[in-house]
């Protein structure tokens, strides 16, 4: 009896553990759902009202942009041409705050383009977890292929 107890709690825990990384990933894959569909309202809508977009350059220097711009500037593409793919690493939350770490390949019109690294810190609001904060990295050598999810 105690055994069955111990596996129906673990399986609970895990189900559990598994639908909270759904549910903290649902805003990062509308993001570049988005960004392939070039869909200006689904794209605002993973962001925090205060959100910070922002990429390392290779000399090392942080640029910032503008939520707004970057929305802008993706809803100007037709669909289809922007392709972000993305391997989920690593996904550590506390309470409100999750913290997820993703290498990707950007495709531009079906060609690699360039690839690297996103750093995403979502936050619970509510019920619905919004991405406050992404910082990148961008190359264009030892890109690897990520295959689309």
């Amino acid at each position: 009896m105690k055994n069955k107890i111990a596996l129906i709690c673990l399986l609970a825990g895990i189900f559990c553990f598994g639908q909270q990384n759904r549910d903290i990933e649902k805003p990062i894959r509308n993001l570049f759902l988005a960004m392939k569909n070039a869909d200006p309202d689904l794209l605002k809508s993973v962001f925090a009202e205060s959100a910070v977009l922002q990429t390392i350059t290779k000399d090392g220097t942080v640029k910032s942009d503008s939520i707004q711009d970057f929305i802008t500037s993706v809803s100007t593409f037709p669909k289809g041409d922007l392709d972000e793919r993305i391997v989920v690493e690593a996904i550590h939350t506390d309470g409100n705050l999750a913290s997820v770490f993703t290498p990707y390949s950007f495709y531009l019109k079906g060609k690699l383009s360039h690839c690297g690294a996103n750093s995403f810190q979502l936050v619970k609001q509510n019920t619905d977890w919004k991405i406050q904060y992404i910082i990148d990295t961008r190359r264009k050598d030892n890109c690897r292929e990520i295959q689309s999810y």
